[in-house]
């Protein structure tokens, strides 16, 4: 059964057309192999990070940790207990005057892409960044990342500009679109 929606807290995701059923958790490390398993294949195949060396259990758990308070992590979890997804808030800069700002990561698992997942985790954490008190949420996105891009927008967000050629991955330079949405 699926929590019911309340602000600050993980919530049903209405937009989610799979099939499966879901619901939306807060990061915990029983989801720390799982987490690890959708994100060390963007490392491994993907542009949706830039990070090149994939996470052992352990970095995984320490970033868990490190998303439980006010950067919170967000989980989707199909009714077979499977993590299909997550999302988090990061710190923008790590310079005082920017505390109120945060940076979203989503991720999907390949399989899942396409359901509205993405759309609920990304839902799901512009009301704990609001009820965190943050007020600008920007997402850096690989330019190839049209997906990514899309799912922004239906969020709100706006597009504030592009850098260009600043990753290099799988021997090719990578566009970071940059996207803002204010709370």
């Amino acid at each position: 059964m699926s929590p019911t929606p309340r602000r600050g807290a993980p919530s049903e995701p209405g937009a989610v057309r799979a099939t499966i059923g879901l619901r939306l958790e807060l990061a915990a490390p029983g989801h720390a192999e799982g987490l690890r398993a959708i994100y060390n294949r963007e490392v491994e195949s993907g542009t949706a990070t830039f990070d090149i060396t994939p996470r052992s259990l352990h970095e995984q758990l320490e970033w868990v940790v490190e998303h439980s308070g006010a950067h919170p992590a967000v989980v989707a979890v199909s009714d077979e207990g499977e993590v299909v997804g997550f999302g988090s808030l990061s710190p923008y800069r790590p310079r005082a005057a920017y505390s109120t700002s945060v940076e979203d990561s989503v991720y999907v698992a390949e399989e899942f892409q396409g359901l509205g997942i993405g759309r609920a985790v990304l839902e799901e954490l512009l009301h704990l960044a609001e009820a965190h008190g943050f007020h600008a949420v920007l997402a850096r996105i690989a330019g190839d990342n049209e997906a990514s891009v899309a799912l922004h927008v239906a969020c709100g967000f706006e597009l504030i500009g592009t850098e260009h050629e600043v990753g290099r991955k799988f021997g090719r330079w990578l566009d970071v679109v940059c996207m803002e949405r204010l709370i």
